[in-house]
């Protein structure tokens, strides 16, 4: 256990036991001890801990919050909490001091450990699928899947850090009504080279210069051997060219992105295996089908109102939602999107995964109920599906919104970013938003080289202490393990509050694992950069106090270890010299 959470686990058991000693003594009257919380005050002048167990314990004991909070101190051991004082302080709040044992204690346990020091089993090992980006292979990746990739990437980051058994999974849709649109946008190009206008382009067929590009391609190396061929046959030769092609940029620009998937899943191994038709026997059998205009469709208003119902939802909530009917099966046979949806995550828990994380645009947002449902619906947990919605990104460069490529003039893709921001950047930035909030990427600040570009920021801290040590080295002096009285000289402020954070460290992985937002950590790192900063400015390392001079190279090799540590679990380079 880290010194953070022991402080609470060791606070927490404190407070129980003066509780039950204030019962015991008749100081506060029989009943079952209150839900209270230990928390991290907002100002550190009300302490380094907090506890509500007075205001808590009120109602419980019929007695006013300052009462109670007078019979918790009267009776409180903070011997083994590392605290050595409390006060009173409101109607009743009880905050706590920590003493020179944490601060000691916290440099300890990172130098113990440093690549280590972070690390918690808080996941017991569960096996999560995080699946992301997930980008339509019919086209070029754009701006929303870079998003969606530095989150999905960091948050299986973090899941791993915290003790999860992490999956990084790309879902490729690779069958259904866009591999048929695709394979029609193709044919129209394909045929437009040898027979040119009389050849219409499909209303709603892909437009982009990429599928003129694939066209000419394949006639290039192929000339007019389709022009002849029966319109099956044709499409899927060209699908069979283009296909790949598309997914191979994919999987380039996902490398180039620095991410590594564990599996590129195909959802056309769904349809080949019969999973897709399995799910659907499934659901007729459980009576959560029917047939109507030739169509199969789901039950979905029917599973998803009960299950709203058991949640405790009203039935006015309900009617609001507007729930509709899916169809499953279309009348020409082929199935839709969410009958392939449904098998593919029903797979997913098939593979022995315990918890799943989907990464999706805002606009699937009426798909998650949806898709919950149908899991409780065929059998498996549909609250172990998480969905993180990711709100849309606008680029920024001069204060103004950019739509167009410079290099190509039309939309800016994913390949384009990353030729123009370094890698680095767009990984961190897009990690500074939560995925629900609209984003201003801006272009102007991500190839920054100076502390307004926080990835900069971050990295200039770590270069700054190894220049520190360098420094030092050339001066003969080199760092050794301190004594438990080395250490307690680290007093200043600056000192004290840089320790602090440092401590937070693992709460802030196990929380970010818990909320699915790895942005978390991306604020706790540019916080610890500016603590760093503020601790340098105030405190000289290199001085005449020998024992104060090697605390305070400890003290600065802790910060680069947690750094250090930050950055290489997020994929960001972590330069020594800048």
């Amino acid at each position: 256990m880290d010194t953070y959470a022991l402080v609470v686990e060791k606070l927490r058991e404190a407070v129980e036991t003066a509780l039950k000693k204030a019962i015991e003594k008749g100081e506060l009257p029989e009943a079952a001890l209150p839900e209270f919380i230990i928390e991290v005050p907002a100002d550190n002048k009300n302490g380094d801990f907090a506890t509500n167990a007075a205001m808590a314990g009120a109602r419980s004991f019929r007695m006013p919050p300052f009462k109670v909070a007078q019979a918790i101190t009267a009776n409180i051991d903070l011997d083994g909490t590392l605290c050595d004082r409390f006060e009173t302080a409101g109607p009743g709040f009880i905050n706590f001091f920590l003493g020179d044992r944490f601060y000691t204690s916290v440099i300890r346990e990172i130098i113990g450990d440093p690549e280590g020091y972070g690390c918690s089993d808080y996941g017991k090992g569960e096996k999560v699928n995080v699946e992301f980006v997930s980008a339509n292979p019919t086209g070029p990746m754009h701006m929303g899947n870079a998003r969606g990739g530095a989150l999905g990437d960091c948050l299986a980051a973090v899941l791993s850090k915290a003790g999860y058994d992490a999956y990084r999974e790309f879902y490729v849709n690779d069958a259904g009504n866009q591999i048929e649109k695709f394979a029609c946008s193709l044919e129209a190009r394909y045929l437009q080279i040898f027979k040119g206008d009389e050849i219409v382009f499909p209303e709603d067929g892909y437009q982009g210069a990429d599928i003129i590009d694939l066209a000419r391609e394949y006639a290039d190396l192929n000339g007019d051997s389709l022009v002849e061929k029966d319109s099956e046959e044709r499409k899927r030769a060209l699908v069979d060219y283009a296909l790949p092609k598309n997914i191979k940029k994919m999987q380039e620009d996902m490398a180039t992105y620095k991410i590594t998937y564990d599996k590129w899943f195909f959802e056309s191994e769904l349809h080949n295996s019969g999973a897709v038709k399995a799910v659907v026997d499934l659901l007729t059998e459980k009576g959560l089908t029917y047939e109507q205009d030739g169509a199969i469709w789901y039950k979905n208003k029917e599973v998803v109102t009960e299950k709203l119902l058991r949640e405790g939802k009203s039935q006015q909530y309900i009617d609001n939602l507007e729930l509709k009917d899916d169809v499953l099966i279309r009348q020409n046979g082929n199935p839709t999107y969410f009958a392939a949806d449904i098998a593919y995550h029903k797979n997913k828990f098939d593979r022995g995964f315990v918890t799943l994380i989907d990464v999706w645009g805002a606009d699937h947002h009426g798909h998650v109920m949806r898709m919950k449902g149908a899991m409780d619906a065929i059998g498996c947990d549909g609250d172990k599906l998480n969905v993180v919605l990711m709100q849309l990104v606008n680029l920024v460069k001069d204060g103004k919104p950019v739509k167009m490529s410079k290099r190509t003039g039309k939309a800016i893709q994913l390949r384009d970013l990353l030729e123009e921001v370094p890698v680095d950047s767009a990984r961190f930035l897009f990690n500074t938003r939560e995925a629900n909030t609209q984003m201003d990427f801006d272009l102007d600040l991500a190839v920054a080289q100076d502390n307004q570009n926080p990835v900069y920021y971050v990295q200039y801290a770590h270069a700054r202490i190894c220049s520190i040590f360098k420094a030092l080295a050339a001066d003969g002096i080199a760092p050794r393990e301190c004594t438990d009285e080395e250490l307690s000289l680290l007093t200043a402020p600056e000192e004290k509050e840089l320790i602090g954070h440092l401590a937070l460290y693992s709460t802030e992985i196990i929380s970010a694992a818990k909320d699915c937002d790895p942005t978390k950590v991306t604020r706790y790192v540019t916080r610890l950069a500016t603590l760093f900063h503020k601790f340098y400015n105030a405190c000289r390392v290199k001085g005449d106090d020998e024992g104060l001079m090697l605390a305070r190279l400890a003290l600065c090799g802790c910060v680069r270890s947690v750094i250090k540590n930050v950055l290489t679990m997020f994929n960001i380079t972590c330069p020594e010299t800048m």
